[in-house]
C-alpha cells in the first residue's frame, strides 16, 4: 500500500529540558539517560551500531552501509516528516546546562535517571563518547512516517530499535520506544508498528509487557538486490 505525506507536525516552542527531572532523586550509582535528534555530527556513532544491529541480528552478510550513504539520505528532511533518528545517550552525572543538544527548536530531550547498585561497565565508552563531557551514545531508533487507510491517520515505522549490549535489561529500550509513541501521540497519529524477528524471545517478551501486539498471520514482503533492479531496467 502505498503511504501517503502526512500532515507537517507541529511547531513545538521548546524549552531547555532539566538535567534531573523533577521527580528523580539519584541514589546509588545513577545513570542519566537522554533521547534527543540525532545531529550530522552523529553519523559514525549511528554507523557503528548499525553494524553492531547487524551481528546481533545475525545479519552481517547483508550490511553495506557506509557513512557516506547514511550522512547523504538521513538528517537531511525535517525531522518526523521523513526518516528521523533518536539518539539514546547515557551519563554517569547530569547532562550539561549549555549542551548545545538542550535547545534544538524541532525537539526537546527527554531526560531520566536509572538507579543501580553497581555502576555500568562500558568497554566501548572510548568509541561512543559523545560530545558532551562524560557522555555516551548508548543506541538509537530510526522510524519514518507511513499510513493506515484504515484508521484514516498517518503513523510511525519503526525500522530499527537497538541498544548497546552493556546497557540492555535497565529499561533504556522502552525508553526510546517510547519516546517515539509520544511523539505520536503529540501529532494525533494513529499507530506505531515495527518488526521482531521470531528467535528474539527476550524482544518479542519486552514489546508484550510494553501492551504491543505481536501480529503472527502478517508476513514481510521485500523486494531489494537484483529482483529490485529488474523493474529498473523494465521498458
Amino acid at each position: 500500500m502505498a503511504a501517503a505525506a502526512p500532515p507537517p507536525p507541529p511547531t513545538p516552542t521548546p524549552t531547555p529540558p532539566s538535567t534531573v527531572p523533577a521527580d528523580s532523586t539519584p541514589i546509588g550509582h545513577p545513570l542519566f539517560s537522554r533521547v534527543r535528534l540525532a545531529a550530522p555530527s552523529d553519523v559514525p556513532h549511528i554507523h557503528k551500531l548499525i553494524h553492531q544491529m547487524a551481528v546481533f541480528e545475525r545479519l552481517t552478510h547483508l550490511f553495506s552501509v557506509t557513512e557516506s550513504s547514511l550522512s547523504a539520505n538521513l538528517l537531511s528532511s525535517p525531522p518526523f516528516r521523513s526518516f528521523t533518528v533518536f539518539i539514546l545517550e547515557v551519563s554517569p552525572k547530569p547532562f550539561p546546562e549549555n549542551s548545545p543538544h538542550n535547545t534544538n527548536p524541532n525537539y526537546t530531550p527527554v531526560v531520566r535517571i536509572l538507579n543501580s547498585d553497581l555502576p555500568v561497565d562500558d568497554p566501548e565508552r572510548e568509541i561512543f563518547k559523545s560530545e558532551d563531557e562524560n557522555v555516551v551514545v548508548a543506541g538509537f531508533v530510526l522510524f519514518f512516517p507511513n499510513f493506515s487507510t484504515f484508521l484514516g491517520k498517518p503513523g510511525f515505522y519503526v525500522e530499527d530499535l537497538f541498544v548497546r549490549e552493556c546497557y540492555r535489561r535497565k529499561g533504556l529500550g522502552k525508553i526510546l520506544l517510547s519516546a517515539v509513541a509520544k511523539q505520536a501521540v503529540k501529532m494525533d497519529y494513529g499507530r506505531v508498528e515495527w518488526v521482531v524477528l521470531d528467535w528474539n524471545i527476550n524482544a518479542i517478551r519486552f514489546y508484550e509487557e510494553m501492551g504491543a501486539q505481536i501480529l503472527p498471520e502478517w508476513r514481510i514482503c521485500r523486494l531489494t538486490g537484483d529482483s529490485l533492479q529488474v523493474y529498473g531496467n523494465d521498458n
